[in-house]
């Protein structure tokens, strides 16, 4: 077994883009990418960044990633990591690509005395939710999460800057 987790660099930006389509394709999700390979580029890449990647690399053949970035937990007091995308080349599944790029967020994680690492799980993806269960992971009970993007989004903040 030969597997290598790095942190993503600059040359590799259309890579992450091209993990990203696969992932949107894969999700059924294509509809909604709107973000550019340009995009992706200035985020990860920039002065000081606000997102993050671990590249996965299986015997010499760019296998998936993980995107993330902190948040914070006001009752904790503490930082934690939002893994916002892990994805995994579906031929390259069930080799423990997966479950190295979030041990290696876990250690992040721990090192940096971060006081969670979360993400989010579409409710029909049965394969990564058994994946994540078997981990230890466990879902979020009496949470709901809500998203204002686009229109409602403009439409919130002109009403707010109209006040």
């Amino acid at each position: 077994m030969s597997l290598l987790i790095r942190p993503a660099r600059p040359e590799d930006a259309a890579l992450v883009y091209a993990f990203i389509r696969e992932l949107a394709a894969y999700e059924q999700l294509e509809a909604d990418l709107s973000a550019r390979a340009e995009d992706i580029a200035a985020a990860l890449f920039a002065p000081a960044p606000r997102v993050f990647c671990a590249l996965a690399q299986w015997q010499d053949e760019a296998a998936g990633f993980a995107l993330w970035f902190y948040n914070f937990s006001t009752f904790r007091g503490r930082h934690g990591i939002y893994l916002e995308d892990l994805f995994v080349r579906p031929h390259l599944r069930g080799r423990g690509i997966g479950k190295a790029l979030l041990v290696e967020l876990a250690r992040r994680a721990v090192r940096e005395g971060c006081a969670r690492l979360e993400w989010s799980v579409l409710a029909w993806n049965s394969p990564s939710i058994a994946f994540y269960e078997a981990l230890g992971a466990r879902r979020q009970e009496g949470w709901h999460g809500y998203r204002l993007s686009d229109g409602a989004l403009l439409h919130l903040a002109g009403s707010e800057m109209a006040s």
